[in-house]
Parts: C-alpha cells; sequence; structure tokens
C-alpha cells in the first residue's frame, strides 16, 4: 500500500514536469512562428518598396514619353499655323 502510495506521488511531479517540458517546447515553436512571421512580413515590405521604386521608375518614363508627344504636337500646331498665315 506504502508503495502505491509512493508511486501515485512520484506520478505527480513526473505530470507536472511533462506539461512544464511541454510548455516549453510551446512557447519555442510560437517564438519560431513569430520569427517566421517577421521574416515574412519583411519581405513583403521589401518586395512593396520594390514594386513603388519600379512604379516610380515607370512614371517618370511615362512623364517623359508624354512630354515628347506634347512637344511634337506643339510643334505640328506652329506648323499649321504658319502654313495658314500665308
Amino acid at each position: 500500500m506504502n508503495n502505491k502510495k509512493s508511486n501515485q506521488n512520484n506520478q505527480v511531479p513526473n505530470s507536472e514536469n511533462q506539461a512544464a517540458k511541454l510548455a516549453v517546447i510551446g512557447a519555442a515553436i510560437t517564438t519560431l512562428g513569430d520569427a517566421i512571421t517577421t521574416i515574412s512580413t519583411g519581405l513583403a515590405l521589401e518586395e512593396a518598396q520594390n514594386q513603388s521604386k519600379n512604379n516610380s521608375q515607370n512614371n517618370s518614363h511615362d512623364i517623359e514619353r508624354l512630354q515628347r508627344q506634347i512637344d511634337e504636337l506643339s510643334n505640328e500646331i506652329r506648323q499649321i499655323k504658319k502654313m495658314m498665315m500665308r
């Protein structure tokens, strides 16, 4: 009988020990998940910055193209005005 009581007392600390180990493992997994999330967020931010930079460059090219078209149209209007003045 004493032996049974001793086993039960030993099982309680073992159960608590296992629970503590599981808690540590769970915390480690959570920390790893948070690290992966942080890396993912950093990569997404970097991609957004690159995309913004590319859009800015594309906008700059578009503006230059539009300016050339405006210049060409202005020249054509001048030529038409000269032709009408003759």
